[in-house]
């Protein structure tokens, strides 16, 4: 018999790809409007271009600051539905950074503060997400939930149910490609294993259904490559720390609810998570850790 947590995976799937199909079409559409509009250009060009030569476009007003454009979209999700979302609003979806890099500093009560290196040019919308949930103070004492079978540390759910999150979702963004099997007929294969799709120290996002990701993140303690299509949309690295990540590894499991043995025995604490300002040159700039409150340092 199907469960109903089965039934509202099905659901939340099937309304994502309806959502991603209402989006390429949109796309679509985009592609032939900007056809057409250029080859109606064409007939104009000349006009156009004695126009320049007289100065009629010297004026800055005609410019289009690319900040007017929507970078990311936001997907609503239903706290009536699932009790474990917390609103706190969404991100903008214009003014996002999409070049460089930008620090963001986990601090547990596990040993240093993990930073992360959160790539902005290859997941630009994954990482405004957790900077716009660390700056509304979503990770304050919370907790790592689950130690993964694949080898990584599951943290980012206020309600440590792996159901949690914010009141919106963000799609994929770098998702790394399987490798392509080499053909029957090719010569003997090269002795030089793969490098693996997630390696040691990776940040992904995680979404439940895969897709619709929100507050829940992965830091691979070692290297992972999956036996089918990839699912963590990878949005950044750990650049130090690693050895708190490896001691949270060590942390014995036991089962979950589900009895899946990646529950942590002892309670893994994320204190805060702070994000600092984007570095286009990769000279970030770390945010100062905040004051610890009275109960974390009782």
């Amino acid at each position: 018999m199907v469960s109903s947590k089965d039934r509202q995976r099905k659901l939340a799937r099937e309304k994502l790809d309806r959502q991603l199909a209402r989006r390429a079409a949109r796309q679509r559409r985009r592609r032939q409007i900007q056809a057409g509009l250029g080859a109606a250009a064409a007939l104009i060009l000349i006009v156009a271009g004695i126009a320049w030569l007289g100065g009629a476009f010297d004026s800055d007003d005609t410019a289009t600051d690319a900040a007017d454009s929507d970078v990311c979209a936001w997907t609503p999700q239903n706290a009536e539905t699932n009790k474990n979302l917390k609103d706190v609003g969404e991100p903008p979806t214009k003014g996002i950074p999409t070049a460089g890099s930008r620090p963001m500093t986990i601090t547990t009560d596990k040993g240093a503060p993990i930073v992360v290196s959160l790539d902005l040019e290859n997941a630009p919308c994954s990482a405004a997400d957790l900077a716009y949930l660390a700056g509304k103070q979503f990770y304050d004492n919370t907790t790592c939930h689950e130690i993964t079978t694949e080898g990584a540390v599951r943290c980012g759910d206020p309600s440590g149910t792996g159901q949690g999150g914010p009141t919106y979702s963000v799609y994929n963004e770098n998702v790394p490609l399987a490798p392509t099997p080499e053909p029957s007929a090719s010569a003997a294969p090269s002795k030089t294993p793969a490098a693996p799709l997630y390696p040691k120290g990776t940040v992904a996002l995680i979404g439940d259904p895969p897709g619709s990701n929100g507050s829940q993140f992965l830091i691979f303690f070692k290297d992972f490559t999956p036996k089918g299509e990839p699912q963590y949309p990878i949005v950044g690295r750990v650049t130090s720390g690693m050895e708190t990540v490896a001691a949270i590894a060590k942390v014995p499991t036991v089962a979950n609810t589900a009895g899946d043995k990646v529950k942590p025995k002892d309670k893994i604490t994320v204190q805060s998570v702070t994000v600092g300002e984007p570095s286009a040159t990769g000279a970030e700039t770390t945010p100062s850790a905040p004051a610890p409150s009275a109960s974390s340092q009782s």
